[in-house]
């Protein structure tokens, strides 16, 4: 979906969810109640977060578009032998990744559905996953969700994820946002790896947890898992198991989001909308939406977002919060 689809969807659920709170139970909010679902079922079947609340609010399944047809052996030749994709790949090869993004990217104009597949494909068989992720994105009349979704890694990342006493899904849906799963990813702040850890973060982690560690092996991909997870069970133990809250303090750190539970008790979409970075609004959102499909994915498990975001979020009593919150990163 573009940015102006997900805002417009976003207006539709609120005033949805408006109706239904200023509908009466007599018979005067029949007509209310039954506006807001009209409303809600008019996006519900979106590969959005709201698209997702939308249908969780109806009690519909959330249902994952066809899959398109198989990719014939001449398009997939034709992204193969594509000029601009193969020097794209060979820009990202040699570590030039922002000028093999830029060619790949600009290689993709004007492509219509099945040749953006094609090219998607080509990096997901050869693991530029952002590329894969990303490309596959611009589809609009197929959708390929194994392309849109990915799950590399999966043996080691899922056994990591369970061992540290995550879901996998979440970390699943918390890495692609972060990385996407570009295992030598570098942000500009100095965030490494697939978990895009900083280097005090990671030197934090390693003495809490008691794991040998120096700078040179925050890019290692075990490492980096380790280091990621480990942190990511301390943040969310810290707010008390709730994804939403443990996203925020993952992507503004915990600091943050101690402040943001302040005040009244919220429901937590509420809560979420209400972040006042727009980085972390959007990070929030996508990471949960994210986890929430790949739970589906991963075990087949309904991928409900509501249950996900959990419980309202509101302060915190003192005795209540693990000691570990008083020094996180």
């Amino acid at each position: 979906m573009s940015p102006d689809e997900q805002r417009d969807a976003a207006w539709v659920y609120w005033k949805a969810r408006a109706l239904l709170a200023l509908a009466p139970d007599s018979q005067d909010g029949v007509a209310l109640r039954a506006q807001a679902r009209t409303l809600l079922a008019g996006i519900a079947g979106q590969m959005s977060f709201y698209g997702a609340l939308a249908a969780d609010a109806l009690g519909q399944p959330i249902v994952f578009p066809p899959r398109p047809q198989p990719l014939t052996t001449a398009e997939r030749e034709a992204a193969a032998n594509h000029p601009g994709l193969t020097r794209a790949l060979k820009l990202i090869a040699l570590d030039l990744r922002n000028e093999g993004v830029r060619e790949w990217n600009y290689s993709l104009r004007g492509m219509s559905d099945r040749e953006l597949l094609a090219a998607a494909q080509l990096a997901c068989d050869l693991e530029v996953w952002d590329r894969c992720i990303n490309t596959s994105e611009r589809t609009r009349g197929e959708v390929d969700i194994a392309q849109r979704f990915p799950t590399p890694f999966r043996n080691e990342l899922v056994a990591r994820a369970k061992e540290t006493g995550l879901d996998p899904a979440y970390v699943y849906g918390l890495i692609r946002q972060e990385s996407r799963f570009v295992a030598d990813a570098r942000s500009q702040v100095g965030a490494s790896g697939l978990m895009q850890i900083m280097p005090a973060t990671a030197r934090w982690t390693a003495k809490k947890l008691g794991i040998d560690y120096h700078v040179g092996l925050i890019a290692d991909r075990g490492t980096n898992l380790r280091l990621g997870t480990g942190y990511l069970k301390l943040v969310l133990d810290a707010f008390d198991g709730s994804q939403a809250m443990a996203a925020a303090a993952y992507n503004a750190g915990p600091n943050r989001p101690r402040k943001w539970r302040e005040g009244p008790v919220l429901d937590p979409v509420v809560w979420a909308e209400n972040i006042p970075f727009n980085e972390t609004r959007d990070y929030v959102k996508k990471v949960l939406h994210n986890a929430s499909l790949y739970a589906a994915l991963l075990n087949g498990d309904p991928p409900s977002l509501k249950a996900r975001l959990g419980n309202a979020i509101g302060p915190a009593s003192d005795a209540s919060a693990p000691a570990v919150d008083k020094d996180l990163p």
